[in-house]
């Protein structure tokens, strides 16, 4: 019995080593993959083909987009699973750079929703950006997509051996990265100029490895690799007719150099694809699905030399991540030494401490959080293994840029054309400081002075001083209505002007709320040309105030929102008046805002909103009476928009409105919706239970809008069944 057992043993053993000897027979099959943008889906494709033909990939080298899917492979996904995460990835965020809007101090919010275009200044010279995109969104994915091998740091030692290639953007040498932090390592070979920030990694500034070397097919064979399957989705150079924009001629830049050097690769190459994607830019991510299937053709065209290859018996790997589970425990955060701003800042912005459990997200907002203060030229963050822990290690480099300019354009019913130029200026007087400066011209002259110190959670403080102006035929008089009943009209034009200024201090309250408050200095001036001679219908006064407020706002979009709530609450005493109408009295304004916006199905969402607003005192100033009516314009003081009603032409020193819309997105930033609004407004309106028990007045509007370059531009028509007549508006442009 003992001697067949040994026999047996014998017999596997020999059969063992047959196997094992026969597989370091098999040829090593390397895959190259060339970089082209968009046209890099293509690869997955391909890939798809191979496994379905039981290729095994014993090493694999890209550039740019093929560094990305090749990376993406090498850690361990299949290529179902990097199709579908291709398929679910936002391409506009990621070329945009785009951070969420809740990742915004209100101060950021504000500014990132005025201005059309941003510039440095330099020196007294206006300069240009670098890149259009840190690149931070795209790093933040391939973080996480990348979890389970972050403590790889010899590429060789992945599921799949993996090499990509940069390009050293002062030298012009190219570089082979093997080691590493992998998603580092692809991000740089992707890194393509203007678009994307270049990344520095051991001392060097790295691009797009398109630039130098698109095909390293050498290094694969360096590696060990028998045989070549490579798949080249770069641009055939193209004539002049085809030149018609910007990214395709630094394409074809890109591509002289590279076209000459693919004569001699090809001879290297044992099975060369190449998809038939000419009708297909480096841009063409909305164009996704079509180019992985050209990529699929392309390699079913090479089956027959493919399928030599592989092993119809084998499955393709599943890779082990779940994105349930992408957990970190952080020993701690290692910041290098910055010179204006504090350990302390920056952690603050992170939001989570060291010895804390979090996920990919929690990194993600904080990484945006940082970001979003436009502080930092460059973000970049390593994992490090501390035992069963992460150290998370983050490298910034300080803005040397402090002051910019900026510019909008705007056109609404209310204030008529406005250019807006703006100057900003960091570090004015402290490190956390921002000075801003908004002149606007057109038909009427206005300005915002801003000057605010950001703390995080402690108290911040700033100053700020706005004039507003305009000139318009109005449906109310500021009086109660006498003036209309003494004159026999139903409108005056009146000359609108308001200087206001602030001192005020604010705070962060259980991480959401931002609550605050101040002294105001307001100096307001109504004339009305229809009634030159009647001086009790004239208001030149200044008043004195203090006020108090609270604000959340958690909407993804301020114009055109699909998600996420908002509340705003305002409580302001008024003290003093130089009482230019000899009829002041102390008195104070309560008002409150509430809304919320929700995607329900096949890019509809609903919108609904309510406010409401009412004085306290035996009798207010009716020129801070509220005022409903028209759309379109930045909201001053308690002017509030009405559909169904043109501007200026409900008011009432109390009032409650309500609105409901619902938008449908036919495609992409283009937007039809519906709305219809409802108020009561009157004096004293709460003293009794009107405003509960009937509407008085209601409109409804139908519009048509576009989320532009410039910010939003809307076509509106608007309807009220107690006027029984229309209004058309129409604004282009940031609310400013």
């Amino acid at each position: 019995m003992k001697k067949t057992a040994l026999l047996l043993l014998a017999f596997f053993t020999i059969l063992n080593a047959v196997a094992q000897e026969q597989e370091k027979r098999k040829p090593k099959i390397g895959l190259v993959l060339s970089g082209g943008g968009a046209k890099g889906f293509a690869h997955i494709g391909v890939l798809k083909v191979l496994e379905q033909a039981g290729v095994k990939i014993d090493y694999i080298g890209g550039t740019s987009m093929g560094a990305v899917v090749g990376g993406l492979y090498a850690s361990g996904y299949n290529a179902q699973q990097i199709d579908s995460i291709f398929r679910s990835t936002n391409f506009d965020a990621l070329l945009s750079d785009y951070v969420p809007r809740s990742s915004k101090t209100f101060y950021e919010k504000r500014n990132d929703e005025m201005y059309a275009f941003s510039l440095p200044l330099k020196k007294m010279r206006i300069g240009i950006p670098t890149s259009l995109s840190k690149g931070l969104y795209n790093y933040n994915l391939l973080n996480r997509l990348t979890y389970n091998v972050r403590h790889v740091r010899d590429f060789n030692q992945l599921p799949i051996p993996f090499l990509c290639m940069a390009t050293d953007i002062e030298t012009g040498e190219e570089v082979l990265l093997n080691k590493g932090y992998l998603a580092q390592a692809m991000l740089a070979s992707g890194a393509f100029p203007t678009l994307f920030s270049p990344i520095e990694i051991d001392g060097r500034l790295l691009v797009d490895g398109g630039v130098t070397n698109n095909f390293p097919v050498d290094e694969i064979k360096k590696l060990g690799a028998d045989i070549i399957i490579g798949v080249d989705v770069q641009d055939d150079l193209k004539d002049r007719k085809s030149l018609k924009d910007a990214t395709k001629i630094l394409v074809q830049i890109s591509n002289l150099q590279m076209i000459e050097k693919m004569k001699e690769k090809l001879k290297q190459t044992d099975i060369y694809i190449k998809p038939y994607i000419t009708d297909y830019s480096v841009i063409s991510f909305d164009e996704g699905a079509e180019i992985v299937k050209k990529g699929e053709e392309a390699a079913f065209a090479m089956y027959e030399k493919i399928k030599v290859l592989g092993d119809s018996t084998r499955v393709a790997p599943k890779h082990p991540y779940d994105s349930n589970a992408d957990s970190l425990k952080i020993k701690s955060i290692a910041i290098n030494p910055l010179k204006n701003y504090t350990r302390s800042y920056v952690v603050g912005k992170l939001r989570f401490k060291q010895n804390s459990n979090i996920t990919y997200h929690d990194v993600k907002i904080g990484m945006d959080n940082i970001t979003a203060t436009q502080n930092f030229s460059t973000i970049n963050y390593t994992l490090e293994k501390n035992n069963d822990k992460d150290d998370l290690i983050i490298n910034l480099t300080e803005n040397p840029t402090k002051t910019f300019v900026k510019f909008a354009l705007h056109y609404d019913g209310l204030y008529k054309s406005s250019i807006l130029l703006n100057a900003t200026k960091k570090k004015t007087f402290f490190r956390n400081d921002v000075t801003s400066l908004d002149v606007i011209l057109g038909d009427n002259l206005r300005y915002n002075l801003d000057y605010y110190v950001d703390n995080g959670f402690y108290w911040s403080f700033g100053v700020r001083s706005k004039f507003n102006k305009f000139n318009r035929n109005v449906f109310t008089d500021f009086s109660d209505g006498a003036l209309f009943s003494q004159l026999g009209i139903r409108s005056i034009n009146i000359d609108f002007e308001d200087l206001t200024n602030q001192a005020y201090c604010q705070t962060i309250f259980i991480q959401k709320f931002l609550i605050g408050g101040g002294i105001e200095h307001k100096f307001l001036s109504i004339r009305s040309k229809t009634v030159d001679n009647s001086t009790p219908y004239f208001e030149k006064s200044n008043y004195g105030s203090i006020f108090g407020y609270v604000k959340y706002d958690a909407l993804d979009n301020k114009y055109f929102p699909k998600n996420g709530w908002y509340f705003f609450g305002d409580y302001q005493s008024y003290l003093y008046s130089s009482d230019y109408t000899n009829q002041f009295n102390q008195f104070s304004i309560a008002k409150g805002d509430i809304g919320f916006a929700q995607t329900l199905f096949n890019k509809t969402t609903l919108k609904v909103q309510s406010e409401m607003g009412f004085t306290i005192g035996e009798e207010s100033v009716h020129f801070f009476d509220f005022i409903l009516g028209g759309y379109g314009f930045a909201p001053i003081n308690n002017f509030k928009p009405f559909y169904g009603y043109d501007f200026v032409s409900l008011n009432g020193d109390s009032y409650i409105k309500s609105s409901i819309t619902i938008d449908y997105e036919i495609f992409k930033k283009n937007h039809i919706n519906l709305s219809a609004n409802y108020a009561n407004i009157e004096n004293h309106l709460f003293d009794t239970t009107k405003w509960f028990s009937q509407v008085s007045y209601t409109g409804y509007a139908l519009g048509y809008g576009i989320e532009s370059i410039l910010g939003p531009a809307e076509f509106k028509y608007s309807w009220s069944p107690e006027l029984g007549k229309g209004f058309a508006w129409f604004s282009v442009g940031f609310w400013f």
